[in-house]
């Protein structure tokens, strides 16, 4: 047998536990189908977590097209419900960001392209070619954008 190919073998079987091991956002999609119930927690460990789902016009003429419109579509979701869940958040003073922003007009634009900024986690599509994208954000870098702490 040879010893190079074993090793090789060997390196790419571990690498695949490694990454199911690492573990990543949960599958949102089964069978080609977005799932009946979406658990969403907006908070792991220390990043906000959004989903977004998206779909294209089942007449574009390619897989390709409906793939990448349902992704974008998905995305821009993603971050509104990532600003809406932003919004909501208690900072240390007691008030909610959303009402930080009645006196800081700034203060959205920063939160907005912050958002913008966010990662890209995982895309998944559907059988009908819908997409559905996950993105995080570190608490962190939104804390010092905002100047702000969270409770």
């Amino acid at each position: 047998m040879n010893i190079g190919r074993a090793t090789t073998g060997l390196c790419m079987g571990l690498a695949v536990i490694l990454a199911a091991a690492c573990g990543g956002p949960k599958s949102r999609v089964s069978k080609g189908h977005v799932e009946n119930v979406l658990d969403q927690q907006p908070t792991r460990g220390g990043y906000l977590e959004a989903i977004g789902i998206g779909g294209a016009d089942p007449a574009l003429p390619t897989d390709t097209q409906r793939k990448a419109l349902s992704r974008d579509a998905a995305i821009v979701k993603a971050q509104y419900e990532m600003l809406s869940m932003v919004k909501g958040v208690e900072l240390e003073g007691g008030i909610t960001v959303s009402r930080a922003l009645e006196t800081d007009s700034s203060l959205e634009a920063k939160i907005r392209e912050t958002i913008r900024g966010a990662e890209i986690v995982k895309t998944e599509y559907t059988s009908d070619n819908g997409a559905v994208v996950t993105i995080r954000l570190p608490r962190k870098r939104l804390e010092e954008m905002m100047g702000v702490k969270f409770k």
